[in-house]
């Protein structure tokens, strides 16, 4: 027996552990052909030779278990080593810095900003109902404004939302004046060319308080403040508009931020650019939430026009195309 625990002390791998064990316990093992032998032995001494082999399996198959333990503890130990790896190394020249998209920066920006204002920032359902998308903001059925805010729309009346308004008339719907709240989110058109997206972000703003507090300054000081603070010392001018849910209505428009109001191919030589729509709070909105003698005015801008103008790029869809030759300009 000592030479077969020799044998498996001086054991270096698990396969040539394996061997032995067969060598042992196999169908032609030393082991078996000795148990094999038990028939042939004289009754008087089959007891004490049976005892004698259960005494030597038991310590040989001791020893083989405790030998693949330290053979596999050996082998993992070694694999683990091979494998490590330094998470605390940094190299430079293999590391890549990671960065904010400019959609997702722009829109952080914007929203820090009028949270700095003590506006609350709401949220609500990307699939709503065509009350709160169109009804309530004065769109009524077969409006010929519809026709500006097509969407996708699902089963029962459901549809994609045009803009985040249908927050604010949630918002109106749940709380009463005075309001002063902000909506960002994702909103869907049909519409696919240099300038339009399917599927962009907004973010539209409402105040609402006594009829008596608010008016059109206020809107164009709190605007004012707010592109000269996004795109710099900046001319803005406020254009007379339509919109179904305020009235009056006003494009805002900033001088040319590429040629300083010259003129030049991105502002059609005009010298200035559009950057977003405004107005005060039509009388049928408030009435659609059921609210009485209040006032407010309301805003809304495309987050994705916002990040072109900022960081000067060319085409909408370069924003949504996770090409990285751009992406990496905002490391």
């Amino acid at each position: 027996m000592q030479n077969w625990l020799d044998k498996i002390y001086k054991t270096t791998t698990i396969e040539e552990l394996e061997t032995i064990r067969v060598d042992l316990f196999g169908k032609k093992g030393f082991l078996t052909v000795e148990f094999a032998r038990l028939k042939d032995i004289p009754n008087e001494q089959k007891k004490e030779f049976a005892q004698n082999l259960n005494e030597q399996k038991e310590v040989l198959n001791k020893a083989l278990e405790l030998k693949k333990t330290e053979l596999f503890n050996a082998e993992l130990e070694k694999t683990l080593k091979a494998e490590k790896i330094d998470v605390t190394r940094f190299n430079a020249s293999t590391s890549n810095v990671g960065a904010y998209h400019p959609v997702a920066y722009t829109m952080d920006r914007i929203i820090k900003y009028f949270q700095n204002l003590n506006f609350a920032v709401e949220i609500g359902p990307m699939v709503e109902d065509d009350f709160h998308n169109f009804e309530a903001l004065n769109l009524p059925k077969y409006h010929p404004a519809r026709d500006m805010q097509d969407t996708f729309y699902c089963k029962d009346m459901m549809l994609l939302r045009t803009h985040t308004s249908p927050v604010q008339i949630r918002t109106m719907q749940n709380q009463k004046p005075p309001i002063r709240m902000i909506a960002p989110g994702r909103v869907f058109r049909r519409d696919f060319d240099l300038t339009h997206t399917p599927m962009f972000n907004q973010i539209e703003g409402l105040v609402v308080d006594s009829s008596d507090k608010i008016s059109f300054a206020n809107l164009k000081h709190v605007l004012t403040e707010f592109l000269q603070h996004m795109f710099g010392d900046v001319e803005v001018r406020f254009r007379p508009s339509f919109f179904p849910f305020t009235e009056p209505s006003a494009e805002v428009d900033i001088s040319c931020i590429f040629c300083g109001g010259d003129g030049c191919r991105v502002c059609s030589h005009t010298g200035w650019l559009e950057v977003l729509g405004c107005g005060i709070v039509d009388e049928n909105v408030f009435k659609a939430v059921g609210y009485e003698d209040v006032s407010g005015y309301a805003f809304g801008l495309g987050v994705e026009r916002f990040a072109m103008l900022i960081h000067k790029i060319g085409d909408l869809r370069s924003l949504f195309e996770s090409d990285l030759r751009l992406l990496g300009q905002f490391k």
